[in-house]
């Protein structure tokens, strides 16, 4: 999709998270037209009940054309296929894209929270990483500012039969406590750095402010702030990097 030289397009953006679902509206170079707006997330936290309070959250929301949202789950062409947060028995096959666009009547594009936060993140060069530390890990991989199928490997064993969601997601934090949660997060970024040999690395989410070590030169701590931009960049082209070139396969 090329980008509109006239009016500037509105693209309503979600973020859905264990605990809330956040919304704004971007123009197409993501900038924000309106601070978030925030429910917490339903309990149960089923497709109905989810669906539901994005409706009455967005409802008095100004105009917009399309939407982007980020899940926290294994998304494939807008279908989730698990959601570990949320319930994988409530959301397997769910078709969010579509029921949104049922629900909403616009256009929607699903993909997983990391990969749309990375989407906003990354400078475009090399092979860049994007994990986020909150409720769970997220992760996101792009080359070259295009994303990369998406790897669950949050549920990838790291330590006596944990995976990286039991070893450093926020109940681990809770119950280990700081100290040792960093230790934790340490041997994470080890593996992290031998395995995948990034070019950057980029840590975000609610956690990421509770580390207290020295990072490499190739490691940035971002804030959500930063990511906004992935919302927009779903459906239209950066003006450095032509970043929407690996999108429509994987989400449409």
């Amino acid at each position: 999709m090329k980008k509109d030289t006239g009016a500037s397009t509105k693209i309503l953006s979600i973020d859905i998270g264990g605990s809330h679902i956040k919304a704004t509206i971007l123009d197409e170079n993501g900038t924000l037209q309106m601070n978030y707006e925030k429910v917490e997330t339903p309990k149960p936290s089923t497709p109905e009940n989810l669906v539901g309070a994005i409706r009455k959250l967005v409802k008095s929301f100004p105009g917009y054309e399309m939407i982007s949202v980020g899940f926290p789950g294994y998304v494939k062409k807008g279908v989730v296929k698990t959601a570990p947060n949320l319930g994988t028995d409530y959301w397997k096959d769910f078709n969010l894209s579509k029921k949104l666009e049922e629900e909403l009547g616009k256009p929607a594009r699903v993909v997983n929270d990391a990969d749309m936060q990375g989407l906003g993140l990354v400078s475009g060069k090399g092979l860049e990483l994007v994990i986020t530390l909150g409720t769970g890990v997220g992760t996101a991989f792009l080359v070259d500012g295009q994303l990369m199928p998406h790897l669950e490997l949050s549920h990838h064993p790291i330590s006596k039969g944990k995976d990286y969601d039991e070893y450093v997601g926020d109940k681990a934090l809770q119950k280990e406590g700081v100290k040792k949660w960093n230790n934790r997060m340490k041997k994470v970024l080890n593996v992290l750095k031998t395995v995948v040999n990034y070019d950057t690395l980029y840590i975000g989410g609610g956690n990421s402010d509770k580390l207290n070590f020295k990072l490499d030169k190739n490691i940035k701590i971002v804030t959500n702030q930063e990511g906004i931009k992935g919302g927009a960049r779903l459906w239209f082209k950066d003006e450095r990097h032509d970043l929407i070139t690996a999108i429509p396969t994987l989400v449409e």
